[in-house]
């Protein structure tokens, strides 16, 4: 078994982005962070651009979990209230597939 360098590199970005979260969260609460993504124009780019990307990964992710038998449904919620926290934490706890997926190119 060789350790698994991207599984780290996942779980560092998301307790990093969990990290940073919370603190935005404590300093503005969250109707702050989606009044501030309201903020101006500058800013609803930001957020049209960031729903967009997380309205992409929802498509990979629900896809990726069915052909691996798993439950999308709790990363797709937490994804609609936490972003990027959703598909990083599926992303962290999916199970790997073996070498026949890897073969047939569906990992």
């Amino acid at each position: 078994m060789t350790f698994d360098w991207k599984k780290l590199l996942v779980a560092l970005v998301l307790l990093d982005f969990a990290a940073l979260s919370a603190y935005a969260m404590f300093q503005v609460g969250y109707l702050g962070i989606w009044r501030a993504g309201l903020a101006d124009w500058g800013a609803i780019q930001i957020l049209a651009d960031l729903a967009i990307a997380c309205g992409l990964i929802l498509v990979w992710l629900v896809a990726d979990a069915r052909r691996r038998g798993a439950n999308p449904w709790p990363y797709v919620g937490l994804t609609l209230v936490g972003g990027s926290i959703g598909p990083l934490l599926y992303l962290l706890l999916r199970r790997e597939r073996g070498a026949e997926g890897l073969a047939a190119g569906t990992v």
